[in-house]
């Protein structure tokens, strides 16, 4: 039997959002029982819960993320468990797990702090040696579950941005993954007119 895990935050009104920007509002504006009809309105951030960054958002790059091929948000998932590390740097044995043109999914375990203060000031950062090594291997995308992969200025985001790799952010569930042999991520934009796209991001056990 199929195993999907789905790998995404729960959009909904006056969600967690990273310091900054937009609150999101999600309200029901049509009623079945004054309307004859349900409705509802959102108003969000692209950068809101689980969502995927693309070149656009931090570098001089003209293409929307909905220009992007598809094959870029799917592909075979690679998980690697980096929890109690401050700084995520290069180790041999991340180079012997990580194929290439894969999602590489990094499980930090923050995503326990999801929706406090820490979750935002206090998160892991991916060093520049990592990132390099993603580059060296072709990955299609990274995943992490986690605001972001570094702060400002963002360096590890434009070295990956430069090289056409994305970055999903805020994920959830990656511990489900674990012990998996062999699964498919699966996680696309919307097509949208935008840097960055929401996504429902999901995890097929192969």
């Amino acid at each position: 039997m199929e195993k999907l895990i789905d790998l995404s935050c729960i959009i909904e009104d006056n969600m967690p959002v990273y310091p900054g920007d937009s609150m999101t509002g999600l309200k029901q504006v049509k009623n079945l029982q004054e309307d004859f009809y349900n409705n509802h309105r959102l108003d969000i951030s692209m950068h809101s819960g689980t969502h995927i960054d693309s070149p656009m958002h931090l570098t001089e790059s003209k293409e929307y993320i909905y220009e992007m091929p598809l094959e870029s948000f799917i592909g075979i998932g690679c998980i690697i468990d980096v929890r109690n590390q401050p700084i995520i740097k290069e180790k041999l044995e991340y180079k012997e797990l990580i194929e290439e043109n894969s999602i590489v999914l990094l499980y930090t375990g923050w995503d326990q702090e999801y929706g406090k203060n820490s979750y935002y000031e206090s998160h892991p950062a991916i060093d520049i040696s990592f990132a390099k090594l993603l580059i060296d291997k072709n990955i299609k995308m990274l995943g992490i579950d986690m605001p972001s992969p570094d702060r400002y200025p963002f360096e590890t985001h434009k070295l990956l941005f430069k090289n056409k790799i994305c970055i999903m952010e805020n994920l959830r569930n990656l511990d489900k993954l674990l012990g998996i042999p062999s699964f498919e991520v699966i996680a696309f934009p919307l097509k949208i007119r935008a840097d960055s796209s929401m996504t429902r991001a999901v995890a097929r056990a192969l």
